[in-house]
């Protein structure tokens, strides 16, 4: 069961327009606009010839994914049994570079090359599965009101029962839409809105407040202020009944120990790939239990390969009290056979061996980017 190549593959996917059911596009969040999204297949394969796929970001351009792939992160791969993965993990301490996203997608190919070889799903591997179908929230970005209140109906009728949306450029239109939002659906709706650090602590108050006095309550409000804003967060959660929470400070390591130190927070919105892989992600539910955090799991336009992931973990981990945010249905494309589908607001846990899914490699050809060039390698054993 030793891993004996590694290929990452960037690939590029549009996203589909608002006015197709499910589209997005053009999705604004903050100060950022995407119509497409970019990402990084993972796929190993074994002595016993085995193949996992995983799945990963680009982050900054493919170049730099496919240098940190063949340098550093392949190299340490190759040779290891598929189950090694805390030695795998424990393999990648640089105090001045930021690689545990390309860490966890080579883990997720082998948590998924593990359950293939043991044929059981991966939430097996994971504690066993506490339910068949995952609530989801619907994903959102910046529009107009009323283009909002309509996808709010649109969303209610869908049977998705939470919408996670942005927020953070301006005060007023950011209430103005979620109070058009609420009254549309005449509050059966969940909201949750996220700054993306886009906000001064005045503007994260007085955006919440106004909210309250509308009587939109959030299910909770998502990273307002920047990253190791600690004090913040505690004057915040003091000032506001709106349920605060974090994502972008789960992803750096003793940031959510010292948040809930402080009792700053009531929520943790965490991602596996950028906080270093399931097995990270796991570690940190430990901490969100004992704190009695509620938690959710973001999402950044995954592909079928993470999306198995994330409804695997959600559905064995206890500490996941809360829907997933979810925007896998948007993509015009995708590199599995079989795409997930949304049936009242919910998706099915995958119950094949691994993660679940057959990736379609002719599709992550066709969808590959930068001149065809991906980055592969083998050793011999």
């Amino acid at each position: 069961m030793q891993i004996t190549s590694l290929e990452a593959t960037p690939v590029q996917v549009e996203i589909r327009s608002r006015e197709e059911p499910y589209g997005v596009a053009p999705y604004v969040a903050g100060y950022h606009t995407f119509e497409h999204v970019l990402r990084l297949v993972v796929r190993i394969e074994t002595d016993d010839d085995v193949v996992g796929w995983g799945e990963t970001m680009v982050d900054p351009e493919p170049n730099v994914a496919r240098a940190v792939m063949e340098h550093v992160v392949g190299p340490e791969a190759l040779g290891r049994e598929v189950w090694e993965v805390e030695s795998f993990l424990d393999s990648f301490e640089y105090p001045y570079m930021h690689v545990r996203p390309y860490v966890a997608g080579v883990e997720m190919a082998m948590w998924d090359a593990l359950g293939k070889t043991k044929d059981v799903p991966l939430h097996q591997l994971f504690g066993g599965k506490r339910m068949d179908e995952v609530p989801i929230a619907y994903c959102l970005g910046i529009t107009d009101p009323e283009e909002a209140a309509e996808q709010a109906r649109w969303a209610r009728e869908e049977g998705f029962g939470v919408i996670k949306t942005k927020s953070g450029l301006d005060v007023d239109a950011d209430v103005e839409r979620l109070t058009a939002m609420h009254e549309a659906v005449d509050g059966d709706l969940k909201f949750r809105l996220d700054g993306n650090q886009t906000m001064s602590y005045g503007e994260a108050t007085e955006t919440a407040a106004r909210l309250e006095a509308n009587g939109v309550y959030l299910q909770y409000f998502e990273q307002p202020l920047r990253t190791d804003s600690v004090g913040g967060y505690t004057r915040l959660r003091q000032r506001l009944r709106t349920p605060i929470a974090v994502n972008e400070d789960t992803y750096h390591r003793r940031n959510l120990f010292e948040l809930v130190r402080e009792d700053a927070i009531d929520a943790a919105v965490v991602d596996m790939v950028p906080v270093g892989g399931l097995l990270a992600t796991k570690k940190l539910m430990g901490l969100c239990d004992e704190a009695n955090l509620s938690v959710a799991h973001h999402s950044s336009f995954d592909l079928g390969i993470k999306n198995a992931a994330v409804l695997h973990f959600v559905a064995s981990e206890p500490a996941m009290d809360l829907p997933p945010d979810r925007v896998n249905y948007a993509l015009a494309d995708d590199v599995v056979e079989e795409r997930f589908e949304v049936t009242d607001g919910c998706m099915s846990v995958p119950d094949g061996p691994g993660l679940g899914v057959e990736v379609d490699e002719k599709k992550v050809e066709a969808l590959r980017v930068t001149e065809g060039k991906g980055i592969s390698y083998e050793v011999t054993l």
